[in-house]
């Protein structure tokens, strides 16, 4: 939803550092797997130890690969490549997992129930992928809904930045609302799935 009205003004930025990092040999798929290298590293590090404010900011720098391959891939001379798309895909819900692991690590040793909260948003957001995901093996679109990843991520991020910073019962609501959202748009793609289906 964010993404669909940003997303192509940020292309047009970030296109000449893109065709740069094609000059100098590095390929979409090598900076999709450094940034999710990073990300994992950052996640996993820097919040079970409370470093919430610093791992936001390092995370959300190094997540910029994920714009940054898929530009790439459109303006190599072989284009997008379908293992391309199932790594970018694949590797997407592997760092947000960590980020949420991490997160969840810092909020277990607190003995926090957020913690409980956090596991429904992380159950629920592997639904949202999962349901797209089916529905398209059978021949079903079903793209859209209220959080789709980029809200969710932004959801969560900003969360825990803010937290970082000391603003109280931010982490709460972002991660009430995080779940809220993700069953939500689960909902939603489940009712787009059964109209297709009828």
């Amino acid at each position: 939803m964010i993404s669909d009205i940003f997303k192509p003004a940020v292309v047009r930025l970030i296109s000449p550092t893109a065709r740069g990092l094609l000059r100098i040999g590095l390929t979409p798929n090598s900076v999709t797997t450094i940034g999710a290298i990073g990300v994992i590293a950052t996640s996993l590090t820097a919040y079970p130890n409370g470093h919430l404010f610093g791992g936001t900011v390092a995370i959300c720098c190094l997540a910029l690969s994920d714009l940054f391959d898929g530009t790439m891939a459109r303006l190599s001379k072989q284009g997008p490549s379908r293992w391309g798309g199932f790594l970018d895909s694949t590797i997407d819900r592997v760092t947000d997992s960590a980020i949420a692991m991490g997160l969840l690590i810092y909020l277990a040793q607190l003995r926090d129930p957020l913690s409980y909260v956090l596991l429904v948003s992380i159950v629920s957001g592997f639904l949202v992928s999962y349901i797209r995901a089916k529905a398209e093996s059978l021949q079903i679109e079903c793209k859209g809904g209220f959080a789709e990843r980029t809200e969710r991520l932004m959801i969560l991020l900003t969360a825990i930045g803010f937290t970082g910073l000391g603003v109280d019962y931010i982490l709460t609501i972002g991660i009430w609302g995080l779940a809220l959202a993700s069953v939500f748009t689960v909902l939603q793609r489940l009712l787009i799935v059964w109209k297709a289906t009828k």
